[in-house]
């Protein structure tokens, strides 16, 4: 718990016990003193402290009044103190949660070459377990307020507002990030925000979800550079389960569910050989020094080859795709200092 609020809700205890304690004095006070049944005399001390002014239950003797002077000073006292304390509670938690926010949003000014995840719902909450995986830093963009708790929750940096307004689109730093996910529920929503976040960054890679299989193309046209359809992957993922279930068993143990057993991984080549030169597969020699096998490779052009040749010769600003065993992977990373 915060220190502060611990304070402050240490203290809120205490003028609620005086609180209590004081209306138990006039209670018994006036029960005692004049004689009250119990009715009357909760009656006459709750009126006495908060001092609205009705008339006493019966006229009061020497002794009663000195007892209610006291009372109403006793109760001024407390409830003064109990009020402080409550709206200075109130306050500094409104002014703790503002900190928090302004902490938070300079660490995502901070942030280059960041993802933006939009929308956090089914799909935008595995495309964030999948990039805590891999330790990539991102922001979420969420619109729906009540989805902030389970945010804080799950320790993400976010921004809650409309990702079809610009300035929320800015404020996640759309325009420094070089990935964008969009993962809204309504096709409509996904093709505005598309569109908003390739006028705003002309570099940036975006992945958009679509439910509607005639929503694709114009998603694309839209600036999407890939867009998935859910249900579709979905439908062919349980059919194949049917055909070939082995293969489809073995492709689901790949599946990253925490950074301690990621099996596949995809290295640039300027991280093995260098900005300066380059070689092929063989020259690599990944297999003898980190036990991980090259099952593919992508080019400058993006075009991939499946299985490559030993001898294939890497270029510059193409990928590999290597898989392993956790520990060989992890072996990559080390010797090759791959983040």
């Amino acid at each position: 718990m915060n220190p502060v609020a611990n304070f402050f809700r240490t203290r809120i205890y205490t003028a609620i016990f005086l609180m209590v304690f004081i209306l138990l004095v006039g209670v018994i006070g006036y029960k005692t003193i004049s004689n009250y049944s119990w009715v009357d005399a909760a009656y006459m001390t709750v009126i006495t402290m908060t001092t609205v002014g009705f008339g006493e239950v019966m006229p009061l003797d020497n002794q009663s009044k000195i007892f209610t002077i006291f009372l109403i000073l006793a109760s001024v006292l407390i409830m003064g103190y109990a009020l402080s304390i409550i709206t200075e509670y109130i306050l500094s938690k409104n002014h703790f949660e503002e900190l928090k926010y302004k902490r938070m949003q300079k660490n995502i000014d901070r942030l280059k070459n960041h993802v933006v995840v939009c929308g956090y719902g089914r799909n935008g909450k595995q495309a964030v377990r999948k990039l805590l995986a891999y330790n990539k830093s991102f922001v979420v963009i969420e619109k729906n307020k009540e989805l902030e708790e389970r945010l804080q929750q799950d320790n993400v940096p976010y921004v809650i507002g409309n990702a079809n307004e610009d300035e929320i689109l800015l404020q996640a730093g759309v325009e420094r990030a070089s990935n964008f996910i969009s993962a809204l529920p309504n096709d409509a929503d996904n093709l505005f925000v598309v569109l908003s976040a390739r006028q705003i960054n002309r570099n940036i890679n975006i992945i958009s979800r679509a439910s509607n299989e005639s929503s694709y193309d114009k998603l694309k046209f839209a600036g999407a550079n890939n867009v998935i359809l859910p249900d579709k992957i979905g439908g062919d993922h349980m059919a194949s389960l049917v055909v070939i279930p082995g293969l489809m068993e073995f492709i689901d143990n790949l599946s990253i569910v925490g950074k301690s057993n990621i099996n596949i991984e995809e290295v640039a080549v300027e991280k093995l050989f260098g900005r300066q030169k380059t070689g092929t597969i063989k020259e690599l020699d990944l297999r003898r020094k980190t036990g991980c096998s090259v099952i593919g490779y992508k080019d400058e052009n993006g075009e991939y080859f499946v299985n490559p040749e030993a001898e294939l010769e890497l270029a510059i600003n193409s990928r590999i795709i290597v898989l392993g065993r956790p520990e060989q992977i992890e072996a990559l990373n080390t010797i090759y200092n791959i983040d």
